[in-house]
């Protein structure tokens, strides 16, 4: 079995490369824009693991990114049989201060490319009648959040699509997963250490390891979609309702963080 893992070389990304060769024995193709951390993780996988790793840079914000990915794979007769849409990026700034430059980088990323990653390692699947795909959304696809407003629609478009996805691929054999998790227990908020081991036995937030194992478990016994934490799975239907006057608090508050 041969996974390819975008964004791989760091955070939830190398989880996925970690946990896909330690519990499941696969060979790994990694890809990141990072050069120097991408072959550092791929030759220490495959000497902890024994399995095969393949290092392949790529800036996967490039209008031609996944043709290209997909053109060398075929030149080099890999065959993939796991897909881990994880490649991403985050910022959070008022929409009409964001250069145009990074919102394109954005939307490139998380829509067009991963659009088109499973458009062409979806077709090899079918064919084969036998694949796995899993694409990364966020629960802040259900928030019309001041400051992510880029993010949460690229989110939202990435949850729809792959539940829509689900069922055109299902008589094929090919299974496609979408998580939404909420916070994940990583520095990027900037919280104390008391509180981030507070959000994470609250189950609001979810460690990166416990994350990418549930995503794993849920994307290879065929599950469509998932959100991990009972609070934010019960969360889910009050995000779509939040009263305009909680969110016009939050920009508030939150425009310290906007940069």
């Amino acid at each position: 079995m041969l996974s390819l893992v975008t964004g791989a070389s760091s955070g939830i990304g190398l989880q996925y490369a970690t946990q896909l060769a330690r519990d499941y024995k696969s060979d790994l193709l990694l890809v990141s824009n990072q050069q120097k951390e991408l072959d550092e993780v791929a030759q220490d996988l495959a000497s902890k693991y024994g399995v095969k790793t393949i290092a392949k840079y790529a800036d996967l914000s490039l209008t031609d990114a996944a043709e290209n990915l997909y053109a060398w794979c075929k030149e080099q007769s890999l065959q993939v049989d796991v897909l881990i849409n994880n490649a991403g990026v985050f910022f959070f700034n008022e929409y009409c201060k964001t250069d145009l430059k990074r919102i394109e980088l954005m939307l490139q990323l998380h829509v067009m490319t991963v659009a088109k990653m499973t458009r062409l390692f979806a077709a090899d699947m079918c064919e084969r009648r036998y694949g796995y795909i899993l694409n990364m959304s966020s629960m802040s696809a259900w928030m019309a959040m001041p400051g992510i407003q880029t993010y949460n629609a690229s989110k939202a478009f990435i949850y729809n699509f792959s539940k829509s996805l689900w069922y055109e691929l299902k008589p094929y054999n090919v299974h496609i997963t979408v998580m939404a998790p909420g916070a994940v227990d990583t520095g990027l908020f900037g919280l104390a250490p008391n509180l981030r081991k507070l959000a994470v036995n609250l189950t609001v937030s979810i460690p990166p390891e416990k994350l990418v194992k549930r995503a794993l478990k849920k994307l290879f016994k065929g599950k469509k979609a998932d959100t991990p934490g009972v609070i934010n799975w019960l969360s889910t239907p009050l995000l779509k309702h939040t009263p305009d006057w909680i969110l016009m608090l939050a920009q508030k508050k939150l425009k310290k963080f906007m940069r």
